[in-house]
């Protein structure tokens, strides 16, 4: 009894340290992650999990350790804030995978990157003909950024000399079925007001919507539940 709370202690103790030196480094996302970033808080991790279940009196030193990783990582940080060198030998630099029709093959084989996930990522982010694509570029983050040919690129509202009202965000009222009661509130409307425009659009219950947002010009998008899988694969 006396270990598992020894251990209890000790796990949450690690993971109160973690979170303060999270706060001390900053919150990124793991896509934003260097490559040393992301091997350092696999090890301050490990070490973390090493301090909760040490059972023995040398629970300081993974402590120790922590804070050394920690030390190391904000030294590293203030570093490549300061110098381009450094920052570019830590974080690493982009690189041009695709440009003018051109697919640049010894530059996906440094990012590991094959064709078809190439054009996985084209997909994802729009662009399902690749000749729609003037160039793409490798970041050092590890995402792909576009540049769209000057044909296909939208039209926005500068292009045709207009003034669109600004948008608003849009909030959401119902998740999975669950009406949400604070959203609803700041919107400033009730049940009786939602139940109502759900059934004007043939919902007859709540449960029946996976999402329902609603925006400033007080429009109710209403995306019902649907459990049919689609198993056919056109990109293989």
């Amino acid at each position: 009894m006396e270990e598992i709370i020894k251990i209890i202690i000790l796990s949450l103790s690690s993971i109160t340290v973690l979170f303060i030196i999270t706060k001390i480094l900053g919150n990124r996302e793991l896509a934003q992650l260097t490559m040393f970033d992301y091997i350092n808080s696999i090890t301050i991790g490990s070490i973390a999990a090493e301090m909760s279940t040490s059972l023995e009196d040398n629970f300081l030193q993974p402590l120790v350790a922590m804070l050394i990783y920690a030390a190391v990582i904000f030294l590293i940080s203030y570093c490549t804030n300061k110098s381009i060198t450094i920052r570019r030998f830590v974080e690493g630099h982009a690189l041009i995978l695709y440009d003018n029709g051109y697919i640049y093959n010894e530059n996906l084989k440094k990012t590991r990157l094959d064709v078809n996930e190439f054009l996985m990522e084209c997909r994802i982010n729009g662009y399902f003909n690749i000749s729609d694509i003037q160039t793409a570029i490798y970041e050092a983050n590890g995402k792909i950024s576009f540049l769209p040919k000057s044909t296909k690129r939208p039209a926005n509202p500068e292009d045709l000399s207009i003034v669109p009202t600004q948008d608003r965000v849009v909030t959401n009222l119902i998740i999975d079925g669950k009406i949400l009661q604070d959203n609803l509130k700041s919107a400033g409307k009730n049940e009786e007001w939602l139940n109502k425009n759900l059934k004007e659009q043939n919902y007859k219950k709540v449960e029946d919507v996976f999402l329902a947002t609603y925006d400033f010009n007080e429009n109710l998008s209403v995306f019902p539940k649907n459990d049919k899988k689609i198993s056919h694969d056109p990109f293989k």
